[in-house]
């Protein structure tokens, strides 16, 4: 979850419009750091002037039925790609909040590679599935059946990319599919409950409570029933103050219903109750030259403790901090977009160099 549907719900992001980096400080097994600079780096100024930033929509919408539910998809295709990338959203899993960063990703990557977003069941502005729940574990089949019946003939490398919760999804599949599955990037990762976590704990006692889910979600669904213009407006004046344009309009479209809400929740409850388990190391290992990830310097969900741990266990994945201020709900703004494309990017110029070396 990442997007901090209001002060009161699941993931609260400070956001930031901090400079651009010039460079990606990439750590290893023992905190060990490179730099890396496949890709050139553009400020949010620059990228609207650059021949690699396209000024037209790249993204395509559209529904398709997987596993008998309607489910929302983003696509970017490349007319010969050498790659695929399967995006997993976070929580909620609104694929339209993600606009704004796969074009940045399509373009920087020069049309060499296909993009397919996939939206979480019953996370949309429609109430398709009449209310019903869907916990972790459905979300995570559903996406493998996505594999299945619309990528199964695909000929180039499938690389899947996963944003918080997607993460945790995202290697779910790779250890249940990995004969499909070429590489596996997690950005701001959810892998782990995390015990010490003052937020953790208050939100984890929030999606426990019937009460408190039904409250939350009534009085979101009461802002979705206003005039657009007084919902937008509460949007700007509360948490919305930073956030582009794309953000705010997926906000409204998809998020200000009682039956996305009510899902928002009991996917974090669900996801409270897997993550509390240990992480799979010992399949992380076996795959760590095919594993990278992104951390944020503050972030509640992927702490940089877990980092350490898997910088321990799993020594081979490739493991970066983001000091950058760009925050967990990095794709509600332009920069924090961008700036994890051109992360993004990096990792898959360095990956496929591998591939070609090997």
């Amino acid at each position: 979850m990442h997007q901090g549907l209001f002060c009161f719900t699941v993931r609260s992001a400070s956001l930031s419009l901090p400079p651009s980096s010039s460079f990606l400080r990439l750590h290893t097994a023992g905190h060990h750091c490179r730099t890396l600079s496949f890709i050139p780096r553009y400020t949010l100024m620059d990228a609207g002037n650059s021949p690699l930033i396209a000024k037209n929509s790249l993204a395509q919408f559209r529904y398709c039925n997987v596993s008998g539910f309607k489910t929302e998809l983003i696509e970017i295709r490349a007319n010969k790609p050498t790659l695929h990338i399967l995006f997993i959203p976070g929580n909620p899993g609104v694929v339209s909040f993600y606009t704004d960063f796969l074009e940045y990703l399509y373009e920087l990557l020069r049309g060499t590679t296909s993009i397919t977003a996939i939206s979480h069941i019953s996370h949309s502005g429609k109430n398709w599935e009449h209310g019903r729940l869907f916990s972790l574990e459905e979300q995570i089949n559903h996406k493998l059946d996505f594999i299945k019946n619309e990528l199964q003939d695909n000929e180039v490398p499938l690389l899947l990319l996963g944003h918080s919760i997607g993460s945790y999804i995202s290697i779910e599949m790779f250890r249940r599919s990995p004969e499909k599955v070429t590489y596996c990037i997690g950005l701001y990762p959810f892998l782990a409950v995390d015990p010490k976590s003052a937020q953790q704990s208050a939100i984890k006692k929030i999606v426990e409570s019937p009460i408190m889910c039904s409250l939350v979600s009534s009085l979101v669904a009461f802002i979705g029933l206003l005039p657009r213009r007084a919902s937008k407006f509460l949007i700007l004046k509360s948490i919305g103050r930073s956030w582009s344009s794309t953000a705010i309009e997926a906000l409204c479209n998809h998020l200000l219903q009682y039956h996305t809400v009510r899902n928002v929740l009991f996917l974090a409850m669900t996801e409270f109750q897997k993550l509390s388990e240990e992480p799979d190391w010992e399949f992380m290992k076996r795959k760590q030259r095919q594993l990278a990830f992104l951390f944020g310097a503050d972030d509640h969900w992927g702490p940089l403790h877990l980092l350490d741990e898997i910088s321990k266990h799993v020594p081979g994945a490739a493991v970066a901090v983001e000091r950058e201020g760009h925050t967990h709900a990095f794709s509600c703004t332009k920069a924090g977009s961008l700036w994890v494309a051109q992360h993004v990017a990096s990792y898959i110029v360095k990956f496929q160099g591998k591939q070609t070396s090997d």
